[in-house]
């Protein structure tokens, strides 16, 4: 489906650009390829008015807030984590309008104030970027579609782990949950729709 319309009331939400996520081996996109067609977008929805969220994961030094569960994969880490790495990239902070939303899970919206945060600017679209594509992009675009939100998104503004998983949401999964677009295209459109120059 190609990208129809972006609403009056539309956010964009930034997943997990932060320095311990960034600077991760990511396809089909780099982390710095990924935070700069991000920022061309946040600073067009800032010029547009509309809302920026920036949410970030991070957990307890002891792990104790770590979602719990079984599962055949070990957990990374293991250790104390960088300084900085829950830390939101410099290249998107320092905004004083931005909406900063801290999560302990893959998604936005579970254990977070992300959809209050939204619903009580009137937000009825978000269009989302960031890293992991396949982790906590489409898991946020699960909950934001469930929630009753139109989604749009920018498939050159996000990556993977690896290019195979990138693809599957990209062509399998997001056309189910909303429409894709590249950043350029989101930002011809916001410029359409939103009088931004």
């Amino acid at each position: 489906m190609a990208l129809t319309t972006l609403d009056p009331r539309t956010a964009l939400v930034v997943i997990d650009l932060q320095g311990g996520i960034v600077g991760a081996p990511t396809q089909p996109y780099s982390g710095p390829e990924v935070v700069a067609r991000t920022v061309e977008l946040a600073d067009a929805f800032r010029a547009a008015d509309l809302p920026v969220v920036l949410v970030r994961v991070t957990f307890a030094a002891d792990g104790a807030d770590a979602v719990p569960g079984r599962n055949e994969q070990q957990r990374p880490g293991g250790g104390t984590r960088p300084e900085g790495w829950d830390v939101i990239v410099d290249e998107l902070a320092g905004h004083s309008g931005d909406i900063h939303v801290t999560k302990r899970n893959w998604g936005a919206f579970h254990g977070t104030d992300l959809d209050v945060q939204l619903r009580r600017r009137g937000i009825t679209q978000i269009v989302l970027t960031g890293i992991a594509t396949s982790i906590g992009v489409e898991s946020t675009a699960r909950a934001a579609h469930e929630h009753g939100y139109h989604v749009t998104l920018a498939t050159d503004a996000m990556s993977d782990l690896d290019a195979v998983s990138h693809t599957h949401s990209i062509e399998r999964i997001f056309p189910r949950l909303g429409e894709t677009g590249t950043s350029a295209e989101i930002l011809e459109l916001l410029a359409k729709t939103h009088d931004v120059r």
